[in-house]
Formats: structure tokens, C-alpha cells, sequence
């Protein structure tokens, strides 16, 4: 398909973990098997498998296509002179990082050359931990990518997408996200000038809804809420290049036809994307301030129950009625790792420097919470019902240590006084005052 024609137009199937099926010809999706001697159309079978084959039949993700030229055809791959930037991972520190937003590059740059390596807690090769990234993006790709060391977890912050895949078009936008499986392929074009935003790299368990345990049966995020493409393919003799990141290295090779050649497909190891809006926020309507678990969206589960290798976690609107309180988010220490973003508006523990595409890391045991002037207002406020407006933060939080890139350590956007937020904060102690 040529990038100047009309997309198709979207359509999507709801619903998160079902085994979808889709076809764009009728017919195309062979009934009662999974690979017959003759597909239908001339088509071949092919597996994408997410999980190990003898997972438990809840936790396998698997799908089904069939394609008019399957992935083998394709020449050796070669290693990319252009890699990912951000370099390797540098010193190691223990203190609070923050970072202004990284500018978009003058430079025509697409999804893959935007992107930037900030944290990791991982290698790729090993079974678990996260890498996470920035992109940034001023043209459409004009290639094919896939990412054989993880799941991708994008979080816009600046710009439309429109992400073709092989199982069919996705389009999101800031307050949206989407995920893509390992393996699968897939194209980033822009639907406005520039794009901006984060992307999380999972290199443990798939993403998955966590459990709700007390909360019952209903809140947080709603599985019909997510959203899975239906079959789109692109037949063409065109030249596709086709990279793939591949134990942190790009490589490549051309092909003669588009490998987003898929025409019918069934399965659970999709694509999907879901509205940060459409998240059910859960809150006291008593006292104290809660644990920020019960904000999360999306968890991969680590091999010790209840601590996550990945949690995805919002801070969206809502509404604060919790008498007697301290309302911001407490200050505390934490085993977990948290590395913020913030997709619009302001977040409510930090009254400046925290801006839209910027980031901050507090890491194991780094303690951390509001800072000075929000700690003022909060111990003096009239607390009365009031509700947190026009704002997206949201949270990576995982339970290995992350550790900064060389770029992330020595860009120009980390800020020197970060820590310098909370050194204003008063000793009010006085012991013949209760």
C-alpha cells in the first residue's frame, strides 16, 4: 500500500485476552483447523506464538495467520549502521532523576531513529525486566519493524499515530495507548507534524488486566474497553525494508512485497489499544490516601506473587474527598522503582518542573513525595470535595532496579536541582504542641 493513499478504513473488535477472528475476504479463515494441507485463497499458515508452547492454557497467547507470503521469505538480515540511540546503561546511581521533555529532532526522523534508551532493569536475553524509551517523530515510516526482545507499551504524549500491524490498523492519540506483541511487525506513520512519547519494553510475562481481588468484579479498566484491529492486508510487489531490534541491536534486510500481508487471522496474541479516559478510578471515600495500586491498568506478573516485573499505572482525573488527610501522595520509600511520565496538564505532588513529555526515576528505597510548596498547601488546605482536572500522569513501576542510560545521565534535559524541590521544606516539629 502507498503511504500517500487513504488508510482503510479503522475497525476494531473489544474486548481484552479473547480469542479473536478476523478476515478481510470471505471465506479466508479455514473452519475447524489450524493449518489444513490447502488454505483458502492460496494462502499460508502461519503461528505467532507469544508464550511457550506448554504454558497454561489461561496464561498462552498464540494467533493464527494466513498470509499471501509467510515471514521465512525473507534474505539474511544485516546489522543497521544507524542503532538505537541513548547508548549503553551508565553509572550506577541511587539518587531521584527528573528530565525536561526531549525536543523532536530538525532532522527527518521516524519512529525507529526517534527512539531513545533512558532506564533498564534487564538485558534484553533475559526472561524478565523492562527497558524504556522516549521516542520522538517528525515523518512517517517508510519501513517495517518488529521487536524480538519484548512487548512494546507506547504511551503518546504529543501527536496522532496511525500503527499498521499485521493483524490491522490501530490509530491513537495522547490519553490513548497501545501494545504490540513481540514479534509482530508493524508501522508507525504520523497523522500530525511531529509525535512524541514513551514506550515500554517487556521483556518478562505479556500484559495482562490485574486481578481485582476485594474490589470485586467491576472497576479499574474494563476489558470491553480494549481494543483489538480486524484484518487489513497490503498485497504489493513493492521493496519493503524490514528491521528488527534483536538483543538491542537493529538489523535489517529488503524484501519484494510488504510483510503486512496477513489476510485472516484468529487468536489472543493481538494488538490492542485502550482510552486512559474510559480507566473506572477507584478512590477512599473516608480517610487516608490509598495505595497508588488501585490505579493500575495493565500488570506483567513477576515469578514472586504480587510483585510486578511491569505494572502500568494512571493518575487521571478524579474526584478527593478524604477528611482529616494529607491528599497528595505521601511521602514514602518504596522496594518497587517508578519511572513517571506526564501526558497533559499537571501532576498533583509536584507544584513545578514536572512538565508534559518530561520523566522522573525514583528508585528502590529513594525516598520521595510531594514537594515543598504542595506539602504547604496540602497541611493548610480547607478540605472540602474538590476534583483533580485536565491531567494525565501515569507510572512504570517495576521491581527490579532501573538503571539510567549514559544518555539519559548526561543529556542536557536532566535537571541538575531536582533534588532541591523538597530542601525548602520547614521543621515544624514542636514538642509542647500537639
Amino acid at each position: 500500500m502507498n503511504l500517500d493513499t487513504p488508510a482503510p478504513a479503522l475497525a476494531y473488535q473489544s474486548g481484552f485476552g479473547n480469542e479473536f477472528s478476523s478476515e478481510a475476504l470471505p471465506g479466508a479463515l479455514p473452519i475447524g483447523q489450524n493449518s489444513p494441507q490447502k488454505v483458502p485463497y492460496g494462502l499460508y499458515a502461519e503461528l505467532l506464538s507469544g508464550t511457550a508452547f506448554t504454558m497454561a492454557r489461561s496464561e498462552s497467547r498464540r494467533t493464527w495467520m494466513y498470509r499471501i507470503k509467510p515471514s521465512a521469505n525473507h534474505p539474511a538480515f544485516v546489522k543497521l549502521e544507524r542503532q538505537l540511540a541513548g547508548g549503553a546503561s551508565g553509572a550506577v546511581t541511587p539518587n531521584r532523576l527528573r528530565w525536561n521533555p526531549l525536543p523532536i529532532p530538525e532532522e527527518p526522523t521516524d519512529f525507529i531513529d526517534g527512539l531513545v534508551a533512558m532506564v533498564a532493569n534487564s538485558s534484553p536475553e533475559k526472561p524478565a525486566g523492562i527497558s524504556i524509551y522516549h521516542y520522538r517523530a517528525n515523518t512517517s515510516m517508510q519501513r517495517v519493524f518488529f521487536d524480538a526482545d519484548g512487548e512494546l507499551l507506547l504511551v503518546p504524549e504529543q501527536g496522532r499515530l496511525r500503527i499498521a500491524t499485521e493483524l490491522g490498523y490501530l490509530e491513537i492519540e495522547p490519553l490513548e495507548m497501545a501494545v504490540i506483541p513481540r514479534g509482530m511487525k508493524f508501522r508507525v506513520e504520523l497523522l500530525d507534524a511531529n509525535a512524541r512519547g514513551y514506550v515500554a519494553e517487556n521483556h518478562g510475562a505479556p500484559l495482562r488486566l490485574p486481578d481485582l481481588g476485594p474490589i470485586g468484579s467491576n472497576g479499574l479498566a474494563n476489558p470491553r474497553d480494549f481494543l483489538a484491529p480486524v484484518a487489513c492486508y497490503e498485497d504489493g510487489q513493492q521493496c519493503t525494508r524490514l528491521v528488527q531490534k534483536f538483543l538491542g541491536e537493529l538489523w535489517g534486510c529488503e524484501l519484494d512485497h510488504s510483510p503486512l500481508n496477513v489476510v485472516a487471522w484468529h487468536g489472543n496474541n493481538v494488538p490492542y489499544k485502550y482510552d486512559l479516559r474510559r480507566f473506572n478510578t477507584l478512590g477512599t471515600v473516608s480517610f487516608d490516601h490509598p495505595d497508588p495500586s488501585i490505579f493500575t491498568v495493565l500488570t506483567s506478573p513477576s515469578s514472586v506473587p504480587g510483585m510486578a516485573n511491569l505494572d502500568f499505572v494512571i493518575f487521571p482525573p478524579r474526584w478527593m474527598v478524604a477528611e482529616n488527610t494529607f491528599r497528595p501522595p505521601w511521602f514514602h520509600r518504596n522496594l518497587m522503582n517508578e519511572y513517571m511520565g506526564l501526558i497533559q496538564g499537571s501532576y498533583d505532588a509536584k507544584a513545578e518542573g514536572f512538565l508534559p513529555g518530561g520523566a522522573s526515576l525514583h528508585g528502590c528505597m529513594s525516598a520521595h513525595g510531594p514537594d515543598a510548596e504542595t506539602c504547604t498547601k496540602a497541611i493548610a488546605a480547607d478540605l472540602q470535595p474538590s476534583k483533580i482536572d485536565n491531567t494525565m500522569a501515569f507510572m512504570f513501576e517495576t521491581s527490579q532496579v532501573l538503571r539510567p542510560s549514559r544518555f539519559a545521565l548526561e543529556c542536557p534535559q536532566l535537571q541538575s536541582s531536582y533534588d532541591a524541590c523538597w530542601a525548602s521544606l520547614p521543621a515544624t516539629f514542636n514538642p509542647n504542641r500537639r
